[in-house]
């Protein structure tokens, strides 16, 4: 008896030991998904990170830009139990009592990419990315140096406060006047709203992703023969519009290293569970700018997955 009831426990302590096994260590809610050709790049940050550094993650995002979803996806990551989740914040207000509700169950939360100015409201402790308003000046000061005087930002993802905020600044840097081309994130539709607006006397565009509104942008400028009378500047880098940059076809990208914003939460995480370290504020990757004058350097490391 005491035989078969030393073999029961030891059953019973593999079955606890497994089930921990099997436990995930961070896991990360993005609202962006892991097939889009920016998120690809973080989520390569985030997978790098958790090899380097021993420790089990999961990344998990919302079908479409979905923020009730998003905020059920954070309500079952809390459910799980990890020792730390990593966040996006595009809609604070959205998104804040699932938030606050994995703090108040004792998961410290960390915020990557979007949330520089809400993060600290909601009790987070640090972000990681770039403050977008900021941003967003720098991309205006550089298109009215160059000239422009009457601007479009095109919006692919309306109701994404970082995206709002990044058109605000753009639009204080630039100084003249600036309108708002809400879209889907369609490419196609995209490319149709900006061509649409081509005859409205505009010299200058900005968009706000490069693989989804700045290509489709590119290529409504291509079809009208207007590359180079209309400035077109984006956030963010994709393959084409990389080679687009290194062929003069546009003035910059903001890039604020995407990869880094995958790769930093998951390193803070780790020393954090074994040292209890946390850096406090925002951990900056950007803005920096990708020119025609550097843009063939970067495409090699684009090419891998980290830019």
């Amino acid at each position: 008896m005491k035989t078969l009831r030393n073999f029961l426990l030891t059953i019973a302590t593999w079955a606890v030991m497994s089930v921990s096994a099997m436990a995930t260590d961070v896991i990360v809610v993005s609202h962006g998904q892991a097939n889009d050709p920016f998120w690809s790049v973080a989520k390569n940050g985030v997978d790098s990170a958790c090899k380097d550094m021993g420790i089990s993650c999961k990344y998990t995002a919302p079908g479409t830009f979905d923020m009730v979803e998003m905020a059920k996806l954070i309500d079952n990551a809390v459910s799980q139990k990890p020792k730390g989740i990593v966040i996006t914040l595009p809609d604070a207000a959205a998104l804040g009592k699932s938030v606050k509700a994995a703090i108040a169950a004792g998961i410290p939360v960390i915020s990557m990419n979007s949330g520089s100015d809400d993060y600290a409201s909601l009790g987070i402790s640090a972000h990681v990315g770039q403050t977008e308003f900021e941003a967003g000046v720098g991309g205006g000061q550089k298109m009215k140096a160059a000239g422009g005087s009457k601007a479009l930002c095109v919006n692919h993802e309306v109701g994404n406060v970082a995206l709002d905020r990044r058109c605000a600044g753009f639009k204080k840097g630039f100084g003249g006047s600036v309108d708002i081309l809400g879209t889907s994130n369609d490419p196609t539709e995209i490319q149709k709203a900006v061509a649409a607006k081509l005859g409205g006397g505009y010299d200058t565009i900005l968009t706000l992703g490069a693989g989804l509104s700045g290509e489709a942008a590119l290529k409504a400028l291509e079809a009208a023969g207007k590359v180079g009378s209309v400035k077109l500047g984006t956030f963010d880098m994709s393959p084409n519009m990389l080679k687009a940059a290194a062929a003069g076809k546009v003035e910059f990208l903001i890039d604020q290293q995407q990869y880094l914003q995958g790769y930093l939460p998951i390193a803070i995480f780790a020393q954090y569970m074994r040292w209890g370290t946390m850096p406090a504020g925002v951990v900056m990757t950007g803005p920096g700018f990708v020119t025609p004058d550097n843009a063939s350097k970067v495409i090699k490391w684009a090419a891998q997955g980290y830019r």
